[in-house]
């Protein structure tokens, strides 16, 4: 029998080591069995992105080999 996945609750979020250092460019993250999921620290009751284990690693390795390219700033 599979043991029960932890609730929500227990889950340990951490600031990404790419946040800015100032309170504008917060993101967080939780590892879980399942994937990833990642959030607006400033909005932790906010939504959060669900990301399974395999496209979460592809992101990672995407921004890892310069693959993905910043969006221009706003108008």
């Amino acid at each position: 029998m599979p043991s029960p996945q932890p609730s929500e609750s227990a889950w340990v979020w951490f600031k990404s080591s790419y946040s800015g250092g100032n309170t504008t460019e917060c993101v967080e993250c939780a590892h879980t069995p399942t994937g990833t999921h990642v959030r607006d620290s400033k909005r932790p009751e906010g939504p959060a992105l669900a990301l399974r284990a395999n496209a979460w690693q592809d992101f990672v390795d995407s921004i890892a080999a310069g693959r993905l390219t910043p969006l221009p700033p706003a108008p």
